[in-house]
Parts: structure tokens; C-alpha cells; sequence
């Protein structure tokens, strides 16, 4: 079969659009629809303007408010926390294509040196109180770290709920602020969900194309990073079996090419395409069009990297830098922060792609920051 060819603008069009950053984040809220269509949500503790979580919610709808996500998790059971790439929350109804990951979660712990062995009498203790006092953060108990103080050293009990957690003992119940309430993972998941056991392959080939579809084109490495929740050779073996798959030649934004596979109805995606809209875009560090760098560099000729972590002196541009979206263009990066009242937000540096003329950006960068400032609003 001849490779489809994907050219660069029509990549960057369905790649924006199957992120849900191609329309106008105006309209009806439904953030659970949302959540079902991005697949995923990443969470995040850094809070410098907004939680990437609740960020990248309000890009894709700007009616979206934090207490939307809180009420789908703590009061509607329709979604659930659980590690894809990293701690996100996930629809609710995807649970039967969990289990395997509970246990691909369990296995590597064990086969972990930093985690060290786990103590079984601890686990059982911890088990046990969250079943007679209810949901428990890790506030709650009050073992302490062993040996050296490292950044990333977390006491035993802290280690417990993350482990039984990780292997969907538990769940997590709610959130206050962002600390996390776990309880029985009974009390948390629908019993009609949690009894579904689907046949390992069955997963597997739910998870490849459920990724698929949410990206419309993909090398196979994309399609298993999506969720993380798949090994290389099950993802190879699932493409070499799946009579769907569209092989495609995707054009970069430096006029080269490479191979993909798109999802069976490529050409009525690409055929019911819209140019993006032209309204600029404060995008988060962590949001899922961004967050593999080397393809946003492919795709969109955008050198991207999130410098949190690099040290202060080593960073070329600051500690949490925002991608500055127009069109299917990203056309800079800002830094910004609440203004010293917390009644909005103001700009600290802002930059330029090379070739983008400042002509009234500043004027709609602040219009953004503006209305992002109603996210981050004192609660009434």
C-alpha cells in the first residue's frame, strides 16, 4: 500500500485539533467530556499561576473552574487518579483497561532498588485504618524518613499508601487543595467496573487504538508513550496484527519526513478540517499537545524545553515558561505571575519566535492573561 502523504500544515491542523486546541475555547462546559477526548489529564503540584491540571482544562474551555474537576472526582465518581506517564486522571470508565497497568505498576516497585522492600505488617496497618477512619492523606500518619534527606526521600508510610495505590488497593478519594485522600479502592471504584476482567490482549489492543484515535498519527513509540501503560513488544505485535492501521509520511516543519500510521478514517479527519483559530493561547508547560518536545519540534519547528528543574544559572529562558499558541504557529513563550493583589496577572518577560513581529501580541497576550486571571479568581 503507498504511504499516504501528510503534509506539515495538515499535520499541525489535525494535531491541533485532536487536542482540542483548534476551535475557540468558548461554549457549553463539559468537562468530562473533555477528559473522555484528551484521554488523560496530567497532574501537577507546581502552582505559579494555575495547576496544569486545571490550566489545561480551561484552554481547551474557558468556562471551566477548579471546582468542575473536583466535583467529577469526589462527588461523581466519573473520573480517577492513576499514573499514565505520570500521575493523571483518567475517565472513570476506562477501569477495565486499567488492571493490567495496577499490576505493570506493581511489578516495576518491585523490581525497584529505590523503593526498597516493602514492609508487608505497615501496608496491612495502613489498610486498616483507612477502612475504619475513612479517606486518609499521608498526614495522617506519622512515620519519618530513614537514613539521608534526599529530594525525593518520602517516609515509610508515605511509601505504603503510594505502593497500594499504585496497585489499586487504593484510590485516591478527593483532593484538598492538592493533597491527595486515599481510601478503599471499593469505597472509590464502581463495583460494575471493578469486577470487568478483560483478557490481556483485549487491553492491549484497546489501549493502542484508544491512543491512536486521540492522536490521529503516530509512530508506534507515540502510540506506547501515550499511556505508558504498554511494553515495545506488545505494541509491535498489536500494529503487526492490526488491519486498520493507515501508513502515512508525515512532512516536519524543516521539510522532512517520516513514517507514522493514522488511525482507519484519516482521510474524512483530514477532509473535515478548519484552519485554527487565530486567537492567541497561553499554553501550559504539561499540556498532551506539547509534552513530547522532540515531536513538537518536528511538527511545529518549536524548540521547547521546561526548565523547572535545571538549575537556575543553566536556564536559557526561566523556571516555568508558558508556549504562546496562534493559529497552528507557536510564536513565542512568556513568563508571568498573579500581580501582587492576586487579582490578575501580569507579564515578566515575553519572547518572540525569530520572524514574529510584535505588532499588537503584547496586546493579546494581555487579553489572555486576562481572562486566565478568572481561573485563578479568590472562590466565592
Amino acid at each position: 500500500m503507498t504511504a499516504l502523504t501528510l503534509s506539515n500544515r495538515d499535520a499541525r491542523w489535525l494535531w491541533l485539533s485532536s487536542h482540542g486546541l483548534s476551535g475557540l475555547p468558548t461554549g457549553p462546559l463539559d468537562t468530562e467530556a473533555m477528559i473522555h477526548r484528551l484521554g488523560f489529564v496530567q497532574l501537577d503540584s507546581i502552582q505559579i499561576v494555575a495547576r496544569a491540571h486545571h490550566h489545561i482544562l480551561w484552554s481547551r474551555n474557558q468556562n471551566y473552574r477548579e471546582r468542575d474537576l473536583h466535583r467529577l472526582m469526589a462527588r461523581d465518581r466519573k473520573v480517577f487518579e492513576h499514573f499514565t506517564h505520570d500521575a493523571s486522571v483518567l475517565p472513570m470508565e476506562f477501569l477495565p483497561m486499567w488492571r493490567r497497568q495496577f499490576r505493570r505498576m506493581g511489578e516495576k516497585i518491585s523490581r525497584s532498588s529505590w523503593w526498597g522492600a516493602m514492609d508487608p505488617a505497615l501496608m496491612a496497618d495502613v489498610k486498616r485504618r483507612v477502612a475504619e477512619e475513612g479517606p486518609l492523606s499521608t498526614r495522617a500518619f506519622d512515620t519519618v524518613v530513614e537514613g539521608d534527606r534526599a529530594m525525593w526521600s518520602r517516609p515509610p508510610h508515605k511509601k505504603a499508601l503510594d505502593y497500594l495505590w499504585y496497585t489499586g488497593e487504593l484510590a485516591t478519594s478527593h483532593r484538598e487543595g492538592f493533597t491527595k485522600f486515599y481510601d478503599l479502592a471499593e469505597k472509590v471504584f464502581p463495583a460494575e467496573l471493578r469486577d470487568i476482567d478483560l483478557p490481556e490482549a483485549e487491553q492491549i489492543d484497546w489501549l493502542c487504538h484508544a491512543a491512536l484515535d486521540r492522536i490521529g498519527f503516530g509512530t508506534l513509540g507515540e502510540i506506547r508513550k501515550f499511556w505508558d501503560a504498554t511494553e515495545v513488544p506488545e505494541v509491535a505485535a498489536w500494529a503487526a496484527a492490526a488491519p486498520d492501521l493507515v501508513p502515512i509520511e508525515v512532512e516536519t516543519a524543516d521539510g522532512g519526513r517520516y513514517r507514522a500510521v493514522a488511525v482507519a478514517d484519516i482521510e474524512a479527519r483530514l477532509a473535515a478540517l478548519e484552519p485554527p483559530s487565530q486567537r492567541l493561547r497561553v499554553v501550559n508547560p504539561f499540556d498532551p499537545a506539547i509534552r513530547d518536545r522532540v515531536r513538537l519540534k518536528k511538527l511545529f519547528g518549536f524548540d521547547y524545553t521546561v526548565e523547572m528543574f535545571v538549575p537556575a544559572e543553566k536556564r536559557q529562558w526561566g523556571y516555568y515558561v508558558f508556549p504562546l499558541l496562534e493559529g497552528d504557529r507557536f510564536i513565542g513563550r512568556l513568563e508571568a505571575r498573579p500581580n501582587a493583589a492576586r487579582d490578575g496577572l501580569e507579564i515578566q518577560n515575553l519572547w518572540l519566535e525569530p520572524g514574529i513581529r510584535p505588532a499588537k501580541r503584547p496586546e493579546k497576550v494581555e487579553a489572555e492573561l486576562a481572562r486566565l486571571a478568572r481561573l485563578i479568581a479568590p472562590k466565592r
